[in-house]
This record gives structure tokens, sequence and C-alpha cells, in this order.
């Protein structure tokens, strides 16, 4: 139960670090993801084409201009989830990448 409590004060934490005060900031042009609690955040800074997801992660916060799609293999070939900008995703562990 204490970690099911982390992980959703974590993920409430990611989501408004990602979107800022209620749309009051201009996207960083970010990706940003969570694996968890003992590692410091995963951020892709202005991501072009298909990045492979770090092995452990769970979430994913689009904080870009533009529709990112999440795939549950490391290639980008998978049938994907589009996450709008300002959004986020649980992603699974595994092998998983998005695109930008």
């Amino acid at each position: 139960m204490v970690r099911v409590a982390s992980v959703v004060l974590a993920t409430g934490a990611l989501a408004m670090g990602g979107a800022g005060l209620a749309g009051a900031q201009e996207p960083s042009n970010r990706v940003t993801v969570f694996e968890t609690e003992l590692q410091p955040l995963t951020k892709f800074e202005d991501p072009q084409g298909c990045h492979k997801l770090p092995l452990a992660s769970h979430v994913i916060v689009n904080d870009t201009d533009r529709v990112i799609t999440v795939y549950g293999d490391p290639f980008c070939m998978t049938p994907g989830l589009q996450v709008p900008p300002g959004h986020g995703s649980h992603v699974p562990p595994g092998t998983g990448s998005f695109s930008a």
C-alpha cells in the first residue's frame, strides 16, 4: 500500500512538473520519463524520431507542442498509443519506445 501511494504521489509530482500550473508556462519541448523513486527522471530534450525508453519506465510526460507516440517495442514499429501535448501516460516496463 505504501508503494502504491508513493507511485501515485510521484506520478502527480511528475505531471505537475511537466505540465506547469494550468498551462501557465510554454511547453519545454521535453519528454520526461519516471522510472522508480530511487532513480532521477530521464529527460529527452527536443526529441526527434524514435527513442528507446529506459528499462524500468513507468510514466511518460509529453511537455512538447506535438503528439508523441508510445510503442511496446524498442524500434517504434508496433501500433502505438498517442499522447497529446501537456498529457502523460503509464508505460509498461520493458522494451518500449516513443517517437516525436
